[in-house]
């Protein structure tokens, strides 16, 4: 047993935790859990939890379905009951076959083995995702829209809505487990909310994605509303995003930066932007796998139907932010497709994927749009070299197929 396990151990006794909840994904992002009992612990890390794999959307077949789940220690984290107890906590697991070796089909895997191509080419990948979402009044019948908390705009603070109270337990909650805030705010969508993770390694903020959906729900029903990460939820109103900024490090060096390159690029952002631009329409059923997910991206309200790049450029699929001269380590690139719906492990491997490609390729990058890209017509974007992201989830899996 290493020393994390132990310390796992101890404090679950320590703190008189109950239960410890083990989680994973299926393959588009739903999450799965089984509890166990502190007892059980020790033989979870040590042999796994065995289950039925073929039961489990995308992870394998009928004919090979033992599989287990054996829990990361370095994911632990104690869950704070509505009473302030500490009788729960929970890890992630990674999947492995009968044989014990990882399963092929396990989005967290699949993440793991994007980032060790990364450490090959001496890189660490870090995420900052903007996480969107939508507060609704509950009871809503599937056959009518559902109804806004508020009728609140960008940045508005509304004293009689539940939002700020809202925002406050979630920001506390995702503390408790050690998930760290940015910002938060109000969105432009009528009840919709916005939550920024700061910045970390590529899988911790897959995990963090995926514990902090489960809280943000289970905060709304405390406070007596619904959370949706449905993509485009009201037609008329922005839909929700997940706006994710990469960054690509040498040790303790931002591999993105370079004072002297164009909007302070270097060689490798370049080439790793040119990957996300000439494999974006392929990886577009990943970022953005719902039926739903292509009314937002084809809806308007800023969301990027059109693969180009710019800095400062709203409309843009990748947008260059611009770094603070005295803060080097803030160069990334922002990737706006991403919607809250997807299954963040595959999102980020495919993202990754797309600009390694570009690295390891060399490829050469396409000049910048410096035009809000939506008001032109589909001659000026066609002598522009502008193509169009999918505009179905059809059309998005035969262009990744």
């Amino acid at each position: 047993m290493d020393d994390q396990q132990e310390h796992v151990l101890r404090t679950i006794t320590d703190r008189g935790i109950r239960y410890v909840r083990l989680w994973f994904t299926d393959i588009v992002g739903t999450l799965k859990s089984v509890a166990v009992a502190p007892v059980e612990l020790d033989n979870a890390f040590a042999e796994g939890v065995g289950f039925d794999g073929s039961a489990i959307q995308g992870l394998t077949r009928v004919y090979e379905s033992d599989m287990i789940a054996r829990p990361d220690a370095s994911t632990f984290a104690v869950l704070r009951g509505v009473d302030g107890s500490d009788d729960a906590a929970f890890m992630f697991c990674d999947i492995l076959t009968r044989e014990g070796e990882p399963a092929r089909s396990d989005p967290r895997a699949i993440l793991q083995r994007t980032l060790r191509r990364c450490e090959d080419l001496g890189f660490t990948a870090y995420a900052h995702p903007e996480v969107e979402f939508y507060l609704f009044q509950p009871g809503a019948s599937d056959d009518e829209e559902p109804t806004p908390i508020d009728s609140a705009s960008y940045f508005d603070y509304v004293t009689r809505s539940v939002a700020h109270n809202f925002r406050r337990d979630v920001i506390l909650s995702l503390e408790d487990v050690g998930i760290s805030v940015e910002f938060s705010h109000h969105e432009i969508g009528p009840g919709q909310q916005e939550v920024d993770l700061r910045y970390a390694d590529c899988l911790t903020m897959a995990d963090s994605i995926m514990a902090a959906r489960v809280i943000i729900k289970e905060v709304a029903l405390r406070h007596g509303v619904e959370a949706s990460f449905m993509p485009k939820p009201l037609a008329h109103w922005p839909g929700s995003a997940m706006h994710t900024h990469f960054s690509l490090f040498e040790g303790e060096t931002n591999a993105f930066h370079d004072q002297r390159g164009q909007f302070g690029m270097s060689v490798t952002a370049r080439r790793f932007l040119a990957g996300l631009m000439r494999h974006a329409r392929e990886i577009t059923a990943v970022t953005n796998q719902h039926v739903n997910s292509y009314k937002r991206l084809w809806g308007g309200g800023e969301a990027p139907p059109y693969v180009c790049w710019g800095p400062r450029n709203q409309s843009a699929l990748v947008r260059v932010p611009e770094y603070k001269p005295t803060k080097p380590q803030s160069a990334r690139l922002e990737y706006r497709a991403l919607d809250t719906a997807a299954n963040p492990y595959l999102a980020f491997a495919a993202v990754l994927g797309a600009g390694l490609a570009g690295i390891e390729g060399k490829y050469d990058l396409s000049d910048p749009a410096d035009t809000d890209v939506l008001l032109l017509t589909d001659m000026e974007r066609s002598v522009l070299g502008i193509e169009s992201l999918p505009g179905s989830l059809d059309s998005a899996l035969k262009l990744m197929e």
